[in-house]
């Protein structure tokens, strides 16, 4: 299953790869990518989990750059 949102707000190039380690390294995660210039984060996963990792996710961005949004594409 592949999940695509906007990350309202992202301001720093570092911060989104940051963001891409870590929820690339949570349990069910094939493949997550955060793309700074058009502020896209994409995650792909077991469907099963899913709801899970981007619960987690949410929490990560919120982490790295607690302003930013996390909004479904």
């Amino acid at each position: 299953m592949k999940k695509k949102f906007v990350l309202e707000g992202l301001g720093c190039a570092n911060c989104a790869a940051k963001m891409e380690k870590a929820i690339n390294e949570l349990d069910g995660v094939k493949e997550a990518t955060v793309n700074f210039m058009t502020q896209k984060l994409v995650i792909e996963g077991e469907d099963e989990k899913m709801p899970k990792i981007v619960q987690e996710a949410e929490k990560i961005v919120k982490k790295v750059e607690s302003q930013v949004v996390m909004k479904k594409a």
